[in-house]
């Protein structure tokens, strides 16, 4: 089988990014650039955005984003770029802000360029837009044809982010490595369309091993608003080394229990990254992983503030109905949990969700 890494064209990450982005634009387009915003962001950074452009006098149009990477919010945006001249999608903001950048450019066949302004998810880099319903539980992913043509992201927004949205994203690399070994050892075919590469299992590692090493510091660095190397190497694993680790290394059980997760109402005031987490955790359990490897890992997340048990995620643990329900969507059979190298259950996935609530609490 074929192995096969994918890429953004250019990332770009440092201070004072944000009003370079006519210069990159310049790169990929001409007529002028359609920016899809989280309404903070467009609130907060609205001159720093539109000041490049302004200067060369490039057009570019500001649409809010309507908090939901839906169907119905792709092609209200949709209709309204037709009536537009522009040639280029930016999207600027959080990960379904991003996600709704990258599907409105791949059904329109404009280039993209990708603004995180939050490190919470590792969505940046990827061919890949995960689409939830209106109300928010997952509804499917779309597979893009290509990666942004550019990712640029401005560590001076993002040090000035709540220290729990890079905490998230710390959550959310946080299963790439161990996906991608499940993937390598099942020889799954990942979101790139081949198996695990030798460089993608290096840069999972690498991903882990930087998230062990700095995601303390650099939440405390967040905490304090101070921009160390720290939150630097955060800042590039949540984005950069996730993001090429997940789709050229592939997916597994982690993230199929957060979709699992996500059929649960309480459980939507948390952040992808968090439920990622704890999904990691039911990960190492369905492979019944040595527990200290496990230990270490609920330890790590303890110590960063992620969540490691049910009550953690706003969830009963005596309510077994509802972690049913979410061990059965977890398990459909488009569900990436089946990339794991063994036959998964819905029996088998609720016993794994209930050691890990267990061990993490």
């Amino acid at each position: 089988m074929n192995r096969v890494i994918l890429s953004p064209s250019r990332y770009v990450q440092g201070p004072g990014e944000i009003k370079k982005l006519q210069q990159y634009f310049a790169n990929v387009g001409s007529k002028g650039a359609y920016a899809i915003i989280s309404p903070s962001v467009l609130e907060n950074y609205k001159d720093e955005i539109v000041s490049s452009f302004q200067e060369n006098n490039i057009p570019i149009n500001l649409q809010k984003f309507n908090r939901e990477c839906s169907k119905n919010e792709i092609n209200r945006i949709i209709v309204d770029l037709k009536e537009k001249d522009l040639d280029v999608v930016i999207g600027i903001g959080g990960g379904k802000t991003l996600d709704t950048a990258k599907s409105v450019a791949y059904y329109m066949h404009l280039p993209v360029i990708i603004v995180p302004t939050i490190a919470s998810t590792d969505a940046p880099c990827s061919a890949l837009a995960v689409l939830y319903t209106d109300d928010g539980q997952f509804d499917e992913y779309l597979f893009l044809k290509s990666n942004p043509n550019v990712v640029v992201i401005d560590t001076d927004i993002i040090v000035k982010s709540p220290a729990r949205l890079l905490v998230s994203g710390i959550g959310d690399a946080l299963a790439t490595f161990f996906e991608a070994r499940a993937c390598k050892t099942s020889n799954a075919i990942s979101i790139a369309g081949g198996t695990c590469s030798l460089t993608a299992m290096a840069i999972a590692e690498l991903c882990l091993d930087t998230l062990l090493k700095d995601g303390l510091k650099a939440k405390i660095s967040m905490e304090r608003g101070v921009n160390t190397v720290a939150v630097q190497n955060i800042i590039e694993a949540n984005t950069y080394l996730s993001g090429i680790g997940f789709e050229s290394g592939g997916l597994a059980a982690a993230h199929a229990v957060h979709n699992g997760l996500t059929v649960l109402e309480e459980t939507h005031k948390f952040y992808h990254g968090e439920k990622v987490a704890f999904g990691t955790l039911v990960q190492l359990c369905l492979e019944n992983a040595d527990l200290d490897e496990i230990n270490t890992i609920i330890d790590f997340c303890k110590s960063v503030g992620l969540p490691t048990n049910l009550k953690a995620l706003g969830i009963d643990n005596s309510k077994t109905s509802d972690i049913k329900k979410v061990a059965e969507a977890s398990v459909v059979p488009q569900e990436t949990i089946h990339n794991m190298p063994f036959e998964v259950t819905k029996e088998s996935v609720f016993a794994a969700i209930m050691l890990a609530d267990k061990l993490g609490s």
